[in-house]
């Protein structure tokens, strides 16, 4: 984000081979490298995009541009699983998977890093990771009306917040999710 913000949105492709090449140093997958280092480079583009709209400042002078910055980090990251999530999947299900990724990630963030001294996997705590799973579950019984379907895509978008690491987990955890509460919908 900041290097396109300095140095201009035209060296977008400087942020994308990297990442790209980066990825299948880890043992990613080609498509998948590819699709990540394209996502993550749509984001820093359209947060880019967000921080010159509000006349962002870095040297920030005023709130406003705590809170552009902020709003562009949150922003930037959510069109892409949005576009895909909505486009692929039943409605309902697409908009119960988004809500988990954003409130149940938020809940692992903040409880987590407050309360959890336990950790479960790599930076994982065990609270920040039954927080997001009980936040999911009532965005779950909130937005669906399948229990079945609402276990599995609470387990399913818990587990890929967990797990995911290499890649963006906003935008694998509302895919992840309304992957699995649509393959459960069509087996019911």
């Amino acid at each position: 984000l900041a290097a396109l913000y300095f140095f201009g949105l035209e060296l977008w492709p400087a942020l994308t081979v990297p990442f790209f090449l980066l990825l299948l140093g880890q043992g990613i997958e080609p498509p998948t490298a590819a699709a990540a280092a394209l996502a993550n480079t749509l984001e820093a583009y359209i947060g880019v995009k967000i921080l010159k709209y509000f006349n962002f400042d870095p040297m920030f002078n005023r709130l406003q541009d705590a809170m552009v910055l902020i709003l562009a980090a949150f922003v930037s990251t959510v069109p892409l699983a949005t576009i895909i999530t909505l486009a692929v999947f039943d409605f309902r299900v697409a908009m119960a998977a988004l809500l988990m990724a954003t409130f149940g990630d938020m809940a692992a963030a903040l409880i987590g890093k407050k309360y959890g001294t336990t950790l479960l996997f790599r930076d994982k705590t065990v609270v920040g990771s039954v927080s997001e799973l009980v936040v999911n579950l009532l965005v779950g019984f909130t937005v669906l009306n399948n229990i079945y379907v609402i276990l599995v895509m609470a387990f399913g978008a818990t587990m890929t917040e967990i797990l995911v690491d290499e890649l963006d987990d906003n935008l694998a955890v509302p895919v992840v999710a309304a992957f699995l509460g649509q393959i459960t919908t069509m087996l019911l």
